[in-house]
């Protein structure tokens, strides 16, 4: 056995995660490079290489201006660092909107330049059909409902979802037309709390909330949300940590060392090999 085989097998499977359904609940965050992606792996059964990478490491105001090349960049980075989660790759704004041939080509060009075992798809109506043309032919899709941050310049912003009963009814038909699809679990995004738990008592595969209820069958937040290191952050997030306040005080206390010519010390820097005055040196030939 190969040990790029070897080391597939000892990952979570898609097969893993829908069996999850109603079981323990799925542990999943966001990565995007392989230093936090090896953090996270020991801990989480899915990793997301979200969209969301363009607005936490590429300052843009919105998702839409992430790139397929951004996406499989980042997957490649998350799939070195990771051993154990299975990693799901965002199909970026455009890439699975158009003809349902070129949203294939570009769900197989994720899959083989990053090794990742996944992609996940914003499942607005017009898209279902491509999704059940990707799964039917071989790609894992994993989908996602509620507030789709992809369709933030149609929807006016990023605003919960689902609080109104004919929108409520819109998401649901969503989750039934996605699951139809294939989708072999379900990111619930910022939606009412009632609604998130009504979508996971009547969905078959798990649901994977964000902003949307403690019923899911899973969790997922934004890695960098979750560590702090934001000065503002959605609602829905719980903050386990306050890196930017950390790294702030970091930076602070290296440019007082930097000014002050406290760095670096002796035990920082490389010094001459002591040797005798007037000792010759030897040149050691080459081999």
């Amino acid at each position: 056995m190969s040990a790029h085989a070897s080391a597939a097998e000892s990952r979570f499977s898609v097969r893993d995660i829908r069996h999850r359904k109603g079981g323990a609940p799925l542990v999943c965050l966001t990565a995007y490079s392989a230093p936090v992606a090896k953090l996270l792996d020991p801990h989480c059964d899915i990793l997301l290489v979200g969209d969301s990478v363009g607005m936490v490491l590429h300052g843009l105001p919105s998702t839409v201006g992430v790139t397929l090349d951004m996406m499989i960049l980042h997957g490649q980075a998350v799939m070195r660092g990771s051993r154990r989660a299975l990693v799901v790759v965002d199909m970026p704004f455009g890439s699975c909107e158009g003809a349902p041939e070129t949203a294939f080509a570009n769900a197989v060009r994720i899959l083989q330049d990053t090794g990742a075992q996944a992609v996940k798809v914003e499942c607005a109506p017009a898209v279902i059909p491509n999704v059940r043309y990707l799964v039917e032919r071989g790609v894992p899709v994993m989908g996602h409902v509620g507030l789709r941050p992809q369709a933030v310049l149609v929807e006016g912003g990023f605003r919960a979802r689902g609080r109104e009963e004919a929108e409520r009814r819109q998401i649901l038909e969503e989750m039934r037309a996605a699951v139809a699809a294939g989708v072999f679990a379900l990111v619930v995004e910022g939606v009412a709390e009632s609604l998130g738990s009504e979508l996971t008592a009547q969905c078959p595969v798990p649901t994977i909330g964000i902003g949307a209820s403690a019923a899911c069958d899973g969790q997922i937040l934004v890695t960098e949300d979750m560590l702090g290191l934001f000065e503002t952050s959605p609602r829905f997030v719980r903050r386990y940590a306050d890196l930017r306040a950390l790294v702030a005080s970091a930076a602070e206390r290296y440019a007082l060392d930097v000014a002050g010519r406290r760095f670096p010390a002796s035990g920082e820097t490389y010094f001459a090999s002591k040797r005798r005055p007037g000792t010759p040196v030897v040149d050691i030939p080459a081999g």
